[in-house]
């Protein structure tokens, strides 16, 4: 039974209502003096804590999707699995795995799409990242054979899993039924967490002597995808989304790359970069590095491409109001933003999943098929 599965939860739920039965009915009789007594008492008040904190963490994990499995949550994820041929494939993209999509119909990739798992190879880089992408089903339709598809880079909060993006956020199933409905176009989606060296949060900096993740986003991923897929290689091709870390991260590639980005969508985001225990050093003296990791530094400092950016927080909930709302006073032309306010919610899946539809959609109005 996995990590995340109901049966798991289920059990933890039962076992911790049952032992606190035990304890309330056994009490009376461990009420006594002696060892015995007491040792039954510390056990029966030990399991029931565990059990109780068990049934807490699986329920949370299960809603947040903090770990994807045992393994994950041991430290013992184990990398790769079985090669699998891919068309039109590039070095820089390895597909090593399927799935279909929990759709009516899904088990044929013409009618659901298809997620395929793989290793991203960043050519300039040198990052190397496992990562997913979401092929909608028009891909493997005969009428779209000769069409070239946008797509969307999409990434997760820090630590995050990219599990999360397919389970907890649900973007490929999203996308599926934004598209079956006529809100959206077929849209690729390549779906990976922002640590792509763990376990350091690099923020998506090139950091000097360090982890190149900037250069592996902004020319490395999108390269690597468009040589292996029929996904156009024009900044009008290519948007970047992400919540959280993620979101400031798809933001600052936007802001930064308008040349390979034409999008970028910021659920949650923060506008400047992290400095704490998680990221270590991330500009190593360099004030000029630093500055250009604050968006908001960077929109007065900084000439502005042709991009679009969407930007999401809350009036109660969100501690980032105050800073989208200079973000949105700092855009100018030739760059347009556009906003989605919640009167309340906060900087969880529950929110994102209420951003993620029309972020979607405004995404797929942004981007162009060839």
């Amino acid at each position: 039974m996995g990590l995340t599965s109901n049966k798991v939860l289920v059990l933890a739920v039962v076992l911790a209502v049952v032992l606190f039965m035990a304890t309330v009915w056994l009490w009376p009789r461990l009420a006594r003096r002696g060892w015995r007594a007491v040792v039954g008492r510390v056990g029966l008040l030990l399991a029931t804590q565990v059990a109780l904190f068990a049934a807490l963490g699986l329920t949370a994990n299960k809603s947040f999707l903090f770990y994807g499995s045992w393994a994950d949550l041991f430290g013992q994820e184990q990398e790769m699995g079985v090669v699998v041929d891919h068309a039109g494939g590039s070095r820089g993209v390895r597909v090593v795995g399927t799935q279909a999509l929990d759709v009516p119909g899904g088990g044929r990739p013409s009618i659901g799409g298809q997620i395929q798992k793989v290793v991203l190879t960043g050519e300039r880089s040198g990052i190397v990242s496992p990562a997913y992408v979401y092929l909608p089903p028009e891909y493997f339709q005969e009428q779209y054979a000769k069409r070239t598809f946008p797509a969307s880079v999409v990434l997760t909060g820090y630590p995050g899993t990219a599990e999360n993006l397919i389970k907890g956020l649900k973007y490929p199933r999203t996308a599926y039924l934004q598209a079956k409905e006529g809100r959206m176009q077929p849209m690729v989606l390549v779906m990976l967490r922002p640590t792509v060296a763990p376990p350091r949060d690099t923020e998506c900096v090139d950091v000097p002597g360090g982890p190149q993740t900037e250069t592996f986003f902004a020319e490395d991923l999108p390269r690597a995808v468009s040589g292996a897929y029929r996904v156009g290689a024009e900044p009008r091709n290519w948007g970047f989304m992400g919540n959280s870390t993620g979101g400031y991260c798809a933001l600052k590639i936007a802001l930064h790359h308008p040349d390979r980005f034409a999008a970028g969508v910021g659920f949650s985001a923060y506008y400047r970069a992290a400095e704490d225990v998680t990221t270590g050093d991330l500009f190593h003296g360099d004030d000029a590095l630093r500055k250009r990791g604050d968006l908001l530094w960077s929109l007065d400092h900084e000439p502005l491409g042709n991009t679009s950016f969407l930007v999401t927080t809350s009036k109660r909930g969100e501690g980032n109001l105050k800073g989208t709302q200079e973000f949105i006073r700092k855009v100018k032309g030739p760059a347009r933003v556009s906003s989605i306010v919640l009167e309340s919610g906060g900087h969880n899946f529950n929110t994102w999943n209420r951003e993620i539809p029309p972020g979607l959609v405004w995404m797929g109005g942004k981007l162009s098929a060839e």
